[in-house]
């Protein structure tokens, strides 16, 4: 089990340094059994801009539960709209190690569909 976390956060390493190299914000995404959460990072402060999950009050009352594909669509949704407010369009994504499949793709995807380019 220990190698499957370090396998995960040596990949998230990866990425967060070529996202680095690229000097832009990033879109990091976070899933647990039970909710997923994204935020928009600004590199250079290491501030979180705006940031979406399944745990708003919002989301929660029309969502049964934050672990299925259609809550990652509604949060790649809210997190597309809330970085467009901010003036943000271009991010890049930090899947913080995960697969790209499931829950990960399916925010990916309506954050592409709502406007974010990545």
């Amino acid at each position: 089990m220990l190698n499957l976390i370090q396998s995960r956060l040596r990949r998230a390493r990866q990425t967060r340094a070529k996202i680095a190299e690229l000097k832009i914000v990033r879109l990091a995404v976070h899933r647990s059994n039970c909710h997923i959460y994204a935020q928009v990072i600004d590199n250079t402060s290491g501030k979180v801009l705006t940031s979406a999950s399944t745990l708003e009050p919002e989301v929660r009352k029309e969502l049964p539960n934050g672990s299925s594909r259609g809550a990652a669509a509604v949060i790649g949704k809210r997190i597309a709209e809330k970085a467009k407010i901010m003036g943000i369009s271009k991010v890049g994504f930090d899947r913080s190690g995960f697969k790209y499949h499931g829950r990960v793709r399916a925010l990916a995807d309506a954050a592409r569909e709502h406007g974010l380019i990545f």
